[in-house]
């Protein structure tokens, strides 16, 4: 069993609280000989955040299962903070940029001593053993490394939840990471989608998106492309660049009826930023597979934005997920914006002229 700090109990941080770091050696006294607590590895990428002053972003009482896309998973004493995310240096450059999950144990709220502790418990896990737990020996036959990482291990370290269950909604409200209001949009979504089947889908869906149109809202984002063979478009854009995301009806002139191009999805989470302009973050070249821990290196070009993550609003089974995924982007999906041409962006990605 993990080693919890003596006398801990459940911080229940909210969005927006301030908590610090603990350090290094009080970390790792928490940790088994796997470097995890509940089943939840702590990497050496999250060291350089020891002792350093942080705002809670979201609390993650749930996550979404990307592993086998079963729904959600049900969490407990688990926040993410603002700005912390994996910069894969300990797991081989994953470039997949994936928000950090923070067990409370490793917290503690400003001005609490949370070094005076008179049973200090003994480290089963040193900075070279946790270096370690990062790489799992290659399968039988095979010769390339295998990685750990926090993503690869959330079934270990969560369980099944039904999506239908409703004390999760409760709780995202509860925890300050969801509006009443935000619940009431998801509900009044699911209502209008069943309505779409009933009948009348081409006159409903087009008073759906006239009326976003007005209020500046999303379309609806469960359309489909209907090609066959998709087409490339090479841009060759740099980190620090920015772009304009086309328009839902663009994009979807370049994938085929599961909304792929050259394998890449373009998902219902992503037409919100159609028509935003963002800032290259990145170009991703490799990412850890979470089902197996193998690096997937990938062969087109594939593109990280500022700002434009996953917000889990129209997500099947895992509605509100705070995990904050980013999604990839394909150059074709992008305008390159001319060099002076951007102002701020909102939250959304929306520039005003």
């Amino acid at each position: 069993m993990s080693a919890r700090p003596s006398g801990f109990v459940p911080l229940k941080l909210r969005p927006g609280d301030v908590v610090e770091v603990r350090s290094e050696e009080e970390i790792l006294a928490t940790l088994d000989e796997r470097g995890a607590i509940d089943g939840l590895p702590f990497m050496p990428e999250m060291l350089t955040y020891c002792g350093k002053r942080l705002r809670v972003e979201l609390r993650a009482d749930k996550t979404c299962d990307t592993i086998n896309y079963a729904g959600a998973r049900r969490m407990y004493d688990t926040v993410h903070l603002a700005g912390t995310r994996c910069d894969g240096q300990a797991h081989g450059g994953c470039q997949a940029g994936c928000l950090f999950f923070w067990k409370e144990a490793w917290l503690k709220r400003v001005g609490e001593d949370g070094a005076a502790r008179a049973d200090k418990p003994v480290a089963r896990c040193d900075r070279a053993h946790l270096e370690a737990t990062t790489r799992q020996p290659p399968a039988p036959g095979e010769t390339e490394m295998r990685y750990r990482c926090q993503a690869t291990d959330l079934l270990i370290a969560s369980e099944p939840m039904r999506w239908w269950d409703p004390r999760q909604y409760v709780r995202d409200v509860w925890s300050g990471n969801v509006t009443v209001m935000q619940v009431v949009r998801a509900v009044l979504f699911r209502g209008f989608r069943r309505l779409l089947k009933i009948g009348g889908y081409r006159a409903l869906l087009s008073s759906y998106n006239k009326l976003q149109s007005w209020r500046g809202g999303t379309p609806y984002p469960f359309t489909t492309g209907t090609l066959v063979k998709t087409p490339r478009e090479t841009l060759d854009l740099k980190p620090g660049e920015w772009v304009r995301v086309k328009s839902q009806e663009e994009i979807l002139a370049t994938v085929n009826d599961r909304n792929r191009n050259h394998g890449l999805s373009f998902d219902p989470e992503m037409v919100r930023y159609c028509g935003g302009m963002h800032r290259v973050a990145a170009r991703v070249e490799r990412i850890i597979n979470e089902r197996d821990g193998k690096m997937i290196h990938m062969s087109r070009d594939c593109i990280i934005l500022d700002g434009a993550y996953c917000r889990a609003e129209y997500s099947h089974k895992r509605l509100f997920c705070p995990r904050s995924l980013y999604p990839f982007w394909r150059e074709i999906w992008l305008k390159r914006v001319p060099e002076g041409a951007a102002s701020a962006p909102s939250s959304n990605g929306k520039v005003s002229p």
